[in-house]
């Protein structure tokens, strides 16, 4: 049976959940078609999130990886592109660390794109009435962090998919940010189950249109 890896962060910035991992861990054991999935928490901490994922793959190996991340102020499914190489952090991460214009991998390319079909992800998540959009940057923190570690172990993986989805807030941290998008975890959870299937059974992505953002 194929193993597919989802990954969440443990809370960040004072927030007491982070919805990436309550959203993963709900699937944690899901079985169907073929696979089965195993959820694993990410610390949000620069370097050991990469150390804590590439040790998961290689005890898994699994066929698809998907990471996921909290990106507070976002109104949907971001199906991200492209990972670059560095760190530029905004705040503190978990381990009180704060990097400033610093490579992910010295020497290393200055980004990797996704290898998930991003395109027919968002137009099944659209289908499946949720709302989604193709996303040109995850960012400078922990998650384009990860999601650039993840895309340079892949490299040497190539019969592994993998790539990274930002999630919106859920309605109760939203509530402490008035103004600000939420998104139910059910909606997240099937979201990801959508990505998952999508991910498995597309072999190619399909054409331009169906990813653009508004």
């Amino acid at each position: 049976m194929k193993t597919v890896l989802l990954t969440g962060f443990e809370p960040f910035n004072k927030e007491p959940i982070n919805p990436a991992w309550e959203a993963v861990r709900a699937l944690d054991g899901w079985t169907e078609g073929g696979f089965h999935v195993v959820a694993r928490q990410l610390p949000c901490a620069f370097g050991a999130a990469i150390d804590t994922v590439r040790a998961a793959i290689e005890e898994l190996k699994p066929v698809l990886v998907i990471a996921v991340g909290q990106a507070g102020g976002r109104m949907d499914l971001s199906v991200e592109r492209v990972a670059i190489n560095v760190d530029d952090a905004p705040i503190e991460d978990n381990a009180q660390r704060q990097p400033v214009d610093q490579p992910i991998v010295a020497g290393g390319p200055a980004a990797y794109f996704s290898t998930l079909p991003i395109k027919a992800i968002v137009q099944a998540l659209r289908a499946a009435g949720l709302p989604a959009s193709v996303s040109q940057s995850a960012g400078t923190f922990v998650c384009n962090h990860l999601f650039y570690g993840l895309m340079h172990l892949q490299a040497k993986r190539p019969k592994m998919r993998a790539g990274f989805v930002h999630i919106p807030y859920l309605p109760e941290q939203a509530a402490r940010h008035p103004g600000t998008a939420s998104m139910a975890l059910g909606q997240v959870v099937e979201g990801l189950r959508v990505a998952v299937r999508v991910s498995l059974d597309a072999s190619v992505d399909i054409s331009a249109g169906a990813g653009a953002t508004h």
